[in-house]
This record gives structure tokens, C-alpha cells and sequence, in this order.
């Protein structure tokens, strides 16, 4: 899916999308990954949206947390909630990281680019992670690479991509990381969340 049209999808979504109640939806698995973290220096949400609930819990844990969203409303709404953190305007595959990050999380958001553009990206998260930088995402778990469109829960164009299971876990070795937590965290769902931490 084009990065323009996501960021459009989630445009309409932003309004809906703060004023839900806050979910605990991938708390847990935050929780698990900051257990693998060194240093609680900086943190890093991608596809921040518009709620805060990965901001919260990081600056909770000591973090000096700031997020990323290619959405022009998500961020304006974020940054109404959190005026104190730093938030990007930016699609991630153009985006240049200010510093290192301690944690990188990325859930529910990179899964939306294309394809052809999810090896760069993941490769660009693991040079961006600090030495024991832990990154936490997500994907859809199928074992071949592909695309995989839906209407969105939501009502709006939405897309999915995935490298597959046996090329992530090649990719995360090739960009000096290693996997620390896998789980189909949905079952039977296919949705897939995965901690890689830099050597």
C-alpha cells in the first residue's frame, strides 16, 4: 500500500482512534520486551497514533519516550495529549533516526508498507537500536512473504504485508540482532509479535 494513502486512512481514523478507552491491546508484550532491555535511555513508538498507550507505559518505565506517525492528525491529536514528548511527522523508510534508541517498538505500523520496502526498514530499526537495544513489532504470521488487503476494521482501505516467518528470523540474524520472544500472541489469529535484540 502507498505510505500516502495509509497515512489518509489514518487520518480519518484519529478522532475515533484517541477517544476509544485505553486498551491494553500489546501492553503485555511491551512489558516482555522491556524486561530484555539494558538501558532505559530513549524509546522510540512508530506508528505512534493518536492515543499514547505505548508512550504512557514507557515513560512509567523511565523511558524519554517519543513516537512517530505518518498520520498529520494521529500527531497533532498525540501531541495535544503529550505536549512534553517529541513526536515526528514522517513515513519510517524516509525517515533518518536523530539517535540511537534503547527500545523501538513498531506495532501494528510497519506491517502497512510495501513489500519492497520492509527488509530496508527492518535493517534501518536494527542499525537504529543502541548495543542491547531491544525492538519489539509485529506482522502477519504466514510463512511465505505476500501482501494482504482488508477494508480495515474501522471501515477504511487498509494493507498488509509480510517477509515471512523464515525470512524475518534471517533478516534479524543478518542485521546483527537476535530473537528473543516469538508468539502468535492472537491465536488462531495470524497476527504475530516478535522481540529482536541487538548483539
Amino acid at each position: 500500500m502507498d505510505p500516502k494513502i495509509i497515512g489518509e486512512s489514518y487520518d480519518q481514523l484519529a478522532a475515533q482512534w484517541r477517544d476509544q478507552p485505553i486498551q491494553s491491546y500489546g501492553i503485555a508484550q511491551l512489558e516482555r520486551a522491556i524486561g530484555f532491555v539494558r538501558n532505559r535511555g530513549k524509546a522510540l513508538d512508530i506508528g505512534c497514533g493518536s492515543q499514547g498507550r505505548m508512550i504512557e507505559l514507557l515513560r512509567k518505565q523511565g523511558f524519554a519516550a517519543e513516537g512517530l506517525d505518518i498520520s498529520p492528525k494521529m500527531i497533532a491529536l498525540a501531541r495535544d495529549q503529550h505536549p512534553d514528548v517529541t513526536f515526528y511527522l514522517s513515513e519510517i523508510s524516509q525517515w533518518e533516526f536523530p539517535h540511537g534508541y534503547d527500545l523501538i517498538v513498531a506495532w501494528d505500523s510497519t506491517w502497512h508498507l510495501p513489500l519492497s520496502r520492509q527488509e530496508p526498514v527492518l535493517e534501518k530499526i536494527c542499525a537504529g537500536l543502541t548495543p542491547g537495544g531491544v525492538h519489539l513489532f509485529t506482522t502477519v504470521g504466514f510463512d511465505e512473504p505476500g501482501d494482504h488487503g482488508d477494508s480495515g476494521r474501522m471501515g477504511v482501505p487498509l494493507a498488509y504485508g509480510t517477509l515471512g516467518i523464515p525470512r524475518l528470523l534471517e533478516l534479524v540474524t543478518k542485521f546483527n540482532c537476535v530473537c528473543r520472544h516469538l508468539e502468535f500472541d492472537q491465536f488462531p489469529e495470524k497476527h504475530l509479535c516478535l522481540i529482536v535484540q541487538k548483539l
